[in-house]
């Protein structure tokens, strides 16, 4: 918008003006800062003689309320120092997602003599229509700014822009990255047809690298060229490199007469991959306004892109440190055990939640599970504190898990930076020839799932205080179950159950009902089908999950 000679303001589905360009603050005398999240109506939308008109009478409004694309003159906005500007209007709706829309407004300044009907005979019908035009883009890049933002998973803000941009100004789309190391991969090829989008998967996949001296116009752009038509005709030569092969394919595939390709780019100038849009079933070629539009719409993806790859390679690091941070389990032939740490679905929460098992001095083995207040690399680093303090406690005196966790509330403020936990510890005491007895200790955190070898099942709800942190002074307590042969207790977070759209107790019924039914499988398979089975599709938390299961006489360790 900062190269335009019209005023431009962008407002969201509430009339909040969310951008305006250079030339329209110049034309309203009011600076962006001064205008953004204002109501476009309230601020600046006045009749004659400067009246602020019921939003019924604004002809502007109610094209923005009905979605429609109108254009008149009949209007003043109010200017910064009080003073009415008469405007030749436009308005266009744009997408902000599925659900809403906003408006882009372009507005230049008029003789005040005149009125709507004059208006209408001083712009030439091919003016309009190129006003027309220009909103129609910037609705585009304003709804490709939207959908590239939303998300901060790669291919899934690829996937949206590529849905967005066909067929409104292209039949096909083709995005290829480029990795840290150099190599190309054609992430997309997508053609709109019969309404929906189609993924043409066996032009998909690793391409061949980037010749350093080819000058075919794809190549040219991966190594830093800006963007370019191109099309069949140019790799109707021998080509030159196997990237040359590549893209004779997907013309001769696609059947695209004319195309775009332009870089994306990331913030300080490398090429991330780039943007191929084309034409088949459209007949006309690409002009130079719409070079100039993809390039634009490329020039957003590769910020976007930029800023996810950031995004997940510091996820990546969280989640590598915290997968470090939790501990192989004991080996002992006497128990089957088995656990798992799934980070959040979309890579956005890690950090919080763990599990533990070690041996004490006198041969007990110890089971915890826990969870930081938190989902970020503070609160790995804080679990990371909890786990150790919690391991040194119990090594360091022989008591029952109530007198160990209530010592470490007490440390928890002066020694530790973590604020708030909750934490399931216990002690597996035994051996007997009935099984095994289960002592534990509860501090806010959902209760461990006893499941029986027959497939009966209970929640080990005794033993349950408040959360870590609290510092309520009230005595914690224990609790005991007998666990028999071929019984299974499942330690777990709350991420396995929790779901914004159904209660807490849905999710412990749901996991109730899916141990039962697992009750006979070996216990790492016991483990996954488990997480996968209750593991809610729309909570993005991390699980951390510990399967103990006593075997009978003779069973070997699984």
């Amino acid at each position: 918008m900062a190269g335009l000679n019209v005023g431009v303001y962008l407002t969201n589905d509430r009339e909040q003006i969310i951008a305006v360009n250079p030339r329209g603050e110049e034309l309203l005398g009011r600076s962006a800062s001064a205008v953004i999240g204002h109501n476009a109506h309230d601020l600046l939308h006045r009749g004659a003689g400067g009246v602020l008109l019921p939003r019924a009478q604004c002809r502007l409004m109610r094209a923005f309320l009905q979605g429609q694309t109108t254009y008149g003159g009949n209007k003043w906005f109010l200017r910064g120092d009080g003073t009415l500007l008469p405007v030749v209007w436009l308005t266009s709706p744009y997408r902000i997602d599925e659900e809403t829309t906003g408006a882009a407004v372009l507005f230049h300044s008029r003789d005040p003599y005149d009125d709507d009907s004059v208006v209408a005979e001083l712009a030439p019908t091919d003016h309009v229509t190129e006003l027309a035009v220009l909103a129609d883009s910037l609705s585009l890049l304003a709804e490709a700014a939207s959908a590239l933002t939303s998300t901060l998973q790669v291919r899934e803000a690829l996937w949206r822009l590529v849905r967005l941009v066909t067929p409104r100004l292209a039949d096909w789309a083709v995005v290829d990255l480029v990795n840290e190391a150099g190599e190309v991969d054609r992430a997309f090829v997508v053609h709109h047809e019969d309404g929906r989008h189609v993924r043409l998967e066996e032009l998909q996949g690793p391409m061949p690298p980037i010749p350093e001296t080819s000058v075919m116009p794809l190549s040219r752009v991966l190594r830093g060229a800006p963007s370019t038509r191109l099309g069949p005709q140019d790799y109707r030569r021998p080509p030159d490199a196997g990237m040359a092969v590549a893209q004779r394919e997907l013309f001769a595939r696609t059947r695209m007469h004319s195309a775009v390709a332009a870089p994306l780019r990331g913030p300080r100038g490398s090429v991330l991959g780039a943007l191929t849009l084309g034409r088949a079933d459209q007949l006309h070629d690409f002009d130079s306004t719409e070079l100039a539009l993809v390039d634009d719409l490329a020039r957003q993806a590769g910020l976007a892109l930029d800023n996810a790859r950031l995004y997940e390679r510091q996820q990546r690091v969280a989640e590598t440190m915290q997968r470090y941070l939790l501990p192989p389990l004991p080996r002992t032939t006497s128990l089957q055990m088995a656990v798992r740490y799934r980070p959040a679905p979309h890579a956005s929460h890690v950090g919080g939640d763990w599990y533990d098992a070690f041996e004490l001095p006198d041969g007990t083995l110890a089971l915890v599970v826990g969870d930081v207040v938190g989902h970020d690399l503070q609160a790995a680093a804080h679990m990371a504190q909890l786990r150790n303090m919690l391991r040194a406690l119990a090594w360091d005196r022989d008591e029952p898990p109530s007198g160990i966790v209530e010592r470490l509330d007490q440390a928890l403020g002066p020694i530790s930076e973590a604020s708030m936990a909750t934490v399931v510890f216990a002690r597996l005491e035994g051996p007997g020839a009935e099984g095994r007895l289960l002592r534990w200790t509860n501090a806010g955190h959902p209760p461990p799932l006893l499941v029986l070898g027959d497939g009966r099942t209970r929640f080990l709800e005794e033993g349950h205080g408040l959360l870590l942190g609290t510092d309520t002074g009230l005595p914690r307590t224990d609790a005991t179950a007998e666990l028999p042969v071929s019984s299974t207790v499942v330690f777990y977070t709350d991420g396995l159950i929790e779901s914004p759209r159904h209660s807490v107790d849905a999710g412990m019924a749901r996991l109730r009902r899916h141990a039962a039914a697992l009750a006979r499988h070996g216990v790492d398979d016991f483990c996954d089908r488990l997480i996968e089975r209750v593991r809610p599709d729309d909570n993005d938390d991390d699980v951390a999950v510990i399967v103990l299961r006593i075997p009978a006489p003779g069973t070997p360790p699984r």
